[in-house]
């Protein structure tokens, strides 16, 4: 499915929407490039489980969220084995709900099953989303 988010707002009013349709234990891979709304995505998923002050994760790997919402950054990693070093696939399929940004760098440790959605920037403001 295809939507166009024509605002920071209205990507998380759509985030909102999918996080309906999650479980703990899913994996996300928000593709997307730098800017397109990752982040944002990943405020409006969290905001539908009560959760707010996220934040992206550039410098940290790893955010955690009231442990139900892990949100990495594997923009600095080269492997999936800087994952696997760091420990972040130690959260896959647990009782939580793993949302990453640029998993092609880890693509190699990734779990079989997992969603995924793109963001793609079409202006400044303007995105379509494909869930």
């Amino acid at each position: 499915m295809e939507i166009i988010s024509k605002s920071e707002k209205n990507t998380q009013e759509i985030a909102f929407e999918y996080a309906k349709t999650l479980s703990k234990g899913d994996v996300i891979l928000l593709n997307g490039d730098l800017g397109a709304g990752k982040t944002a995505f990943t405020k409006g998923v969290a905001k539908y489980f009560g959760i707010d002050g996220v934040t992206s994760p550039t410098y940290a790997y790893l955010n955690v969220y009231n442990d139900l919402i892990y949100h990495y950054d594997c923009y600095r990693l080269s492997c999936g084995e800087d994952a696997l070093m760091l420990g972040l696939t130690d959260y896959f399929n647990g009782d939580n709900i793993c949302i990453i940004e640029w998993s092609e760098n880890i693509k190699d440790v990734l779990p079989e099953k997992v969603k995924v959605v793109e963001i793609q920037k079409i202006d400044e403001r303007i995105r379509k989303i494909i869930l």
